[in-house]
């Protein structure tokens, strides 16, 4: 797997990031999406922060899968998208819809009360029919009560409070934030967040801890500006306690 850019917080320092909007190398290579799907009945939708924190433990979880590296099945399509630009989409399901989506290959990461299911890297025009139909604009959640401060003693993706984006596209946002955190991290590090289930919290700093965030050094992400939001606009920042310097 590859190792990811050293210092993602820096984009004159990273001229090959995969989540620049500038045209790079990565553009030449052949593109991929890691497709994933929130499990999304009308009767009991999941809380906001809750589906954000999934979708981020459930990237975490197919880039740790056996099945995703060394000789495994999905290695070579997870080197593929790797190489190219790190795309990710969020689709939504509910009903029989969830239920074939369930059938394909891939892994289902449960929350407090959101499903997410992953699934192996496919090519931008070659998405399987069962997801192709899904919806994936408009998905929206509300938390049903303000999330707790979260555990600064534990990984903490901060969303910036500057974008406004659809639950779908933040869900995406927060899958960046945590690939970034796992490229930096070690072996050793890799393994120990592994075990522990990927614990993690995701919330929203204001204005002035957002300032220090982005300028301290650690992984921020910055959308290549495909969907919904300006190119260039940093979406999160990724604070896992070993990468603060």
């Amino acid at each position: 797997m590859p190792s990811g850019p050293a210092s993602p917080s820096d984009p004159e320092a990273v001229p090959d990031s995969p989540f620049r909007h500038e045209n790079v190398s990565r553009d030449e290579a052949p593109q991929y999406v890691l497709p994933l799907v929130v499990h999304l009945e009308k009767t009991a939708p999941p809380a906001r922060t809750d589906a954000l924190e999934t979708a981020a433990r459930a990237v975490l979880v197919m880039l740790s899968d056996d099945r995703s590296n060394g000789d495994g099945e999905w290695a070579q399509t997870m080197r593929d998208w790797q190489d190219a630009r790190i795309r990710k989409v969020v689709r939504r399901a509910r009903g029989a819809e969830w239920r074939k989506a369930a059938a394909l290959p891939g892994i289902t990461v449960t929350g407090k009360s959101a499903e997410v299911r992953v699934f192996p890297p496919v090519p931008l025009d070659g998405w399987p029919k069962e997801l192709a139909k899904l919806q994936v604009s408009g998905t929206d959640l509300d938390d049903p009560e303000p999330p707790v401060a979260a555990d600064r003693t534990r990984p903490v993706l901060w969303m910036s409070p500057d974008v406004d984006m659809s639950a779908g596209k933040a869900m995406a946002q927060a899958g960046h934030g945590a690939q970034l955190a796992w490229w930096e991290l070690s072996d050793e590090e890799r393994t120990e967040w592994r075990e522990a289930g990927f614990p993690l919290a995701v919330r929203t700093p204001d204005a002035a801890h957002w300032r220090e965030l982005t300028a301290s050094g650690l992984p921020v992400v910055r959308d290549a500006g495909f969907t919904e939001i300006a190119p260039g606009s940093c979406t999160v920042v990724a604070d896992h306690p070993a990468l603060r310097r």
